[in-house]
């Protein structure tokens, strides 16, 4: 969780809220890279050290893969999920949430953003650009070197470059996710790597890690042996699959 020395404060609800916030990190990225597990992931993680912990859902163009589908994993852990409705949870509407004022403006908690992952999606991101420009967040872009459209250089930087003019944030680092789900191989993740790595070069944002799929984490010591990485759990299922 950030500390601040920021002494400026104002009142919602009763109670005194710093001007910087919560402890806040988006994830996002091009449609199918993943961002709605890493964000399910990075949750469950800070849920082990924090005691206030909310997923905020603003996902409002991609109809799967949203953290409003992920509703009993964050009820059984005790995280709070700031999303539409559940009446509305299949529902694809541009709906912002307005919970996420009472959770990004205290400083008590750990904030994550699954946000929308194209032009579109990121200008939800937009929205909170005037309450969240001080709190420092964390952005991630993920890139699934297997998505079409940002398997290329050129792609990729296309995508990132319209995500920070939409949402006016400067992407902090990048993950590289790549995958094909439980037929990822060892090639898939390399490339993805080598992609990152250009994409980290010409842009000037650091790769901060790889995301592999649980059957690779017997090898990753082996052909990642200088390489950060990290293995995380798949929660969420297409509805075509059983």
């Amino acid at each position: 969780m950030k500390l601040t020395t920021n002494e400026n404060a104002f009142k919602l609800g009763g109670c005194t809220y710093l001007e910087k916030g919560a402890d806040i990190t988006i994830v996002t990225g091009h449609f199918g890279s993943g961002k709605t597990e890493i964000a399910i992931n990075l949750a469950l993680e800070a849920k082990k050290k924090n005691d206030k912990v909310a997923v905020a859902d603003l996902d409002i163009v991609n109809p799967y893969y949203r953290a409003r589908d992920a509703r009993a994993i964050f009820t059984e852990h005790g995280i709070e999920l700031i999303a539409p409705a559940k009446k509305l949870a299949s529902a694809d509407l541009p709906i912002v949430p307005g919970d996420i004022y009472r959770v990004i403006y205290d400083p008590e908690y750990i904030v994550i953003v699954d946000a929308g992952g194209d032009k579109d999606g990121a200008t939800a991101l937009g929205q909170f650009y005037n309450d969240w420009k001080a709190m420092d967040p964390e952005v991630l872009f993920i890139l699934n070197a297997n998505r079409p459209y940002v398997s290329t250089l050129d792609g990729a930087v296309e995508t990132l470059m319209k995500i920070e003019k939409a949402s006016r944030l400067k992407i902090s680092g990048i993950l590289n996710n790549s995958n094909v789900g439980s037929q990822t191989t060892i090639e898939d993740v390399q490339n993805g790597i080598d992609l990152c790595k250009n994409l980290s070069k010409q842009l000037q944002i650091p790769l901060l890690m790889t995301i592999l799929s649980p059957h690779l984490r017997s090898q990753a010591d082996f052909f990642l042996p200088d390489h950060p990485f990290k293995p995380i759990s798949r929660f969420l299922k297409l509805p075509w699959e059983s």
